[in-house]
């Protein structure tokens, strides 16, 4: 799925933390199989090759659950989530190597295959079917958070509890460290350069009416935690700044300088959310937030030379108490 996951566990031994290990990897490669764009030969990419040919397709059950679960994510933003997004996303990666602007005509023939009601679920034979002709299905706005929840439930058939799966921006944590409250997770700064999201303190210091304290580090655990926004993947094209996210509803990148952190009961949830919320922008964003049990979230967005925070009412408490830094 194009993206690094690094896993940390607690075991009793070398041969159990191993054997650990190599269940939750081999359980993320088959789902990269499933879920992929990047493959060819994904079911998912052979999902998109039937889109316009009136055919339904019956889905394997994870590839059933992930579908499912993006669209129902689609209905409550009203299209601000949208796997369909795939053939903007590829004119954009594109974009994002020469630096260059995607054509706007090839951009609104890509259009022509975008929109979530394009896809039609079959709940009773767990089937899907694409509706018009070019549809590309992307499902990296929902699918790391899935396989990092399914590695963390590998862990655990395993016996190991006390894990951390680490896929790309989201995270799926389990029983915390021994002696520890939870997992220590520090969360990058809009300042940050093209560094590690987890080796990083949040420290920028809070500007105008609307800035608040912004947390160090994130104290968590039995949940799952996904992050979104333009730190490390963007492109700068005639002095404006586009986002690897794109908009599915106008097909155009991202233009705030934004971060959004999201914690949910699982990753599938963390990782929609978080797309979301970048894509809706901070007051409609937490408006959803707010309406989805068990979710909480933080977003910090620069405009010009003015940093805005903003959080759900309950975030506060996954926050680490300063005096407690080193």
């Amino acid at each position: 799925m194009g993206m690094p996951v690094r896993i940390t566990l607690y075991a009793p031994d070398r041969a159990a933390a191993d054997a650990a290990a190599d269940a939750a990897f081999k359980r993320i490669k088959e789902l990269n199989a499933i879920l992929s764009d990047y493959e060819p030969d994904s079911e998912l990419s052979l999902l998109s090759k039937t889109s316009g040919g009136g055919e339904t397709v019956p889905l394997s059950p994870d590839l059933w659950t992930v579908l499912s679960r993006a669209q129902e994510l689609s209905r409550r933003s009203d299209g601000a989530f949208d796997v369909t997004v795939g053939p903007a996303v590829w004119l954009w990666r594109k974009a994002r190597v020469v630096r260059k602007l995607p054509d706007p005509a090839a951009l609104a023939e890509a259009m022509k295959a975008v929109g979530w009601r394009k896809i039609v679920l079959d709940p009773q034979k767990r089937a899907a079917k694409l509706l018009v002709p070019n549809m590309r299905l992307d499902l990296g706005a929902i699918a790391k958070g899935y396989a990092a929840d399914e590695a963390l439930a590998a862990l655990r058939r395993r016996g190991v509890t006390r894990a951390l799966v680490a896929a790309g921006g989201d995270m799926a944590l389990g029983d915390p460290p021994p002696g520890k409250p939870g997992w220590r997770i520090a969360v990058a700064s809009l300042e940050m350069a093209e560094d590690d999201v987890c080796g990083h303190a949040w420290r920028p210091q809070p500007q105008g009416a609307n800035a608040q304290d912004p947390p160090h580090f994130i104290i968590a655990s039995r949940c799952s935690l996904a992050t979104s926004g333009d730190l490390f993947q963007h492109v700068e094209i005639d002095g404006k700044r586009y986002s690897h996210i794109v908009d599915p509803r106008t097909g155009i990148g991202l233009t705030d300088h934004s971060l959004v952190v999201v914690i949910a009961r699982d990753g599938i949830a963390a990782d929609g959310l978080a797309t979301t919320v970048s894509v809706l922008g901070p007051r409609a964003g937490l408006k959803l937030i707010e309406a989805t049990a068990g979710a909480e979230a933080f977003v910090a967005r620069k405009l010009s030379d003015k940093t805005e925070w903003f959080e759900s009412k309950g975030f506060r408490r996954f926050r680490e108490k300063a005096s407690s830094l080193p």
